[in-house]
């Protein structure tokens, strides 16, 4: 799959200027994958032109305001722009009541189906033909997840020089191999795939944390990860403010990434206090060189692993 990553809002608690309330967003060409609904997330929609119709699933780490305030928002714009598909919504105990009495006060009516899932214990809870997500609880002030996202396993590069010296006709049984059938030539010849492929490839994987301290299973849940999205609320000058409120601060996530043998740490979920990140960014850096710090709107093109990597917009490219 071509993963496309996007921040629609990068801060904490309160929204700034420059910042919006939590809310990143994955997308393939046929899907997207919303995780937490922060405030004002629509208009970050519509300015980065999402589709409010995509085949959509979202993902909310815990039940607090700057984390879900945006979700009924979120439901009712899509209504009012007459979504038929339906959506699914996974988040802690809590989620289906909350929902619920938004439905019932505002009185609000969609034009779509929505599936309530809340989680009950770690594991993975969604599986499809080409990917899967996987949750583990976090260590935040309340219940709280962490998510990860795992392409499976691809198909490795079809050699069509291979093919040809095999004798097989192009066309429908050329189509059949690169999708991993074995085949039978007209000829009567038996050919597996391999005959005529490279390796598979490792599909790719996403770690998004959420409101988060360290936690000693993470780097388990996180390990090899291609990407991790981590909680950076403080400067590693406010550790102990960060321990008391459940966050981490630069030196803890890139800790964590460097633990987890990951490839890429990206920081977010940033405390008003800070309008300018050098700091972090520096503080992070020293622990996990390939760090960087997500502003709004920032995009990532995350592409399959034979593909050309291609890194957009306001923060600078990172090596995948």
């Amino acid at each position: 799959m071509n993963l496309r990553l996007i921040f629609l809002g990068t801060s904490a608690a309160v929204p700034t200027l420059k910042r919006s309330l939590p809310a990143t967003i994955l997308q393939s060409p046929t899907e997207q994958w919303i995780f937490d609904c922060g405030e004002n997330i629509q208009r970050q929609m519509i300015a980065t032109k999402i589709s409010f119709h995509k085949k959509t699933k979202i993902f909310l780490t815990h039940l607090h305001g700057d984390h879900i305030l945006g979700l009924p928002g979120l439901l009712q714009t899509m209504a009012l722009m007459d979504r038929k598909n339906p959506i699914q919504i996974y988040g802690p105990l809590g989620i289906k009541k909350f929902l619920v009495c938004c439905q019932q006060t505002l009185k609000s009516e969609l034009t779509y189906q929505i599936e309530i899932n809340e989680i009950i214990k770690p594991g993975i809870i969604v599986e499809e033909e080409q990917y899967l997500i996987e949750t583990i609880k976090s260590n935040h002030t309340i219940e709280s997840y962490s998510y990860a996202f795992e392409e499976k396993p691809q198909l490795g590069e079809f050699f069509p020089e291979k093919a040809t010296a095999l004798e097989i006709p192009e066309g429908e049984l050329w189509a059949k191999l690169q999708k991993g059938e074995t085949i039978t030539t007209p000829k009567g010849k038996t050919i597996n795939p391999h005959q005529v492929m490279g390796p598979n490839r490792q599909g790719i994987k996403i770690i998004y944390t959420g409101d988060t301290k360290p936690f000693d299973t993470f780097t388990t849940f996180a390990n090899n990860a291609d990407i991790i999205i981590h909680d950076c609320t403080f400067d590693d000058t406010l550790t102990t403010k960060a321990e008391l409120n459940g966050h981490s601060t630069p030196s803890q996530a890139a800790n964590q990434a460097k633990n987890s043998n990951a490839k890429t740490l990206i920081l977010t979920h940033i405390s008003a206090r800070y309008p300018y990140t050098e700091l972090l960014l520096e503080q992070a850096k020293k622990i996990f060189k390939n760090t960087i710090i997500a502003e709004d709107f920032y995009t990532l093109n995350i592409p399959t692993p034979t593909s050309t990597n291609n890194s957009t917009n306001t923060a600078p490219s990172i090596n995948i």
